[in-house]
């Protein structure tokens, strides 16, 4: 079967940055619904007419990924507010910001506790890939149709693309 819209993809991958560092591999096969809130739009575009089996080598500027870097996304909250378990690299909800932090601090974002100090901790509402330039070297391994509740719910269960506050069951890509 060919990929096209209102199907579900296996897909595989390694993911590296422009200088070929490797970012993220995946060998296990994840289903992502094509048509639907899994994928970026340009990989989306990539796959469309490929088979399994087929293999797809994709760059991504930024503004195709995960967006530019927003420094407006860096807020410094005074380090009593948090647990005393607090580690860097630990990630927040916003919705689960201590009270009285920051009012501009959207409460739709993940954070990630960049930096803590003595009287303060850093908190970044950017993913940890925006800015980045990626190149992703993609491997079908599978294509079925999408069931209706798939289309219905606009995912086949992943959101490794999508960065939002997780549901228990979503996996986020690190």
């Amino acid at each position: 079967m060919e990929i096209n819209q209102q199907c579900v993809v296996a897909l595989t991958w390694i993911l590296k940055d422009t200088l070929g560092e490797e970012l993220d591999v995946l060998d296990d096969p994840v289903e992502f619904l094509v048509g639907g809130d899994d994928l970026f739009a340009r990989i989306e575009e990539g796959l469309q007419g490929h088979t399994a089996g087929d293999t797809v080598a994709l760059h991504l500027e930024p503004e195709e990924a995960f967006g530019d870097y927003q420094d407006q996304l860096l807020f410094l909250e005074p380090r009593s507010r948090f647990p005393a378990d607090l580690e860097e690299g630990m990630t927040i909800e916003g919705s689960a910001l201590p009270e009285g932090s920051n009012p501009d601090a959207p409460r739709d974002v993940l954070y990630t506790v960049a930096q803590i100090y003595p009287e303060h901790v850093v908190l970044d509402g950017n993913h940890p890939l925006a800015g980045i330039a990626l190149r992703l070297h993609l491997t079908v391994q599978g294509v079925r149709e999408a069931t209706e509740e798939e289309i219905g719910r606009g995912t086949a269960g992943t959101g490794f693309f999508r960065i939002q506050p997780p549901d228990a069951d979503e996996p986020l890509l690190h």
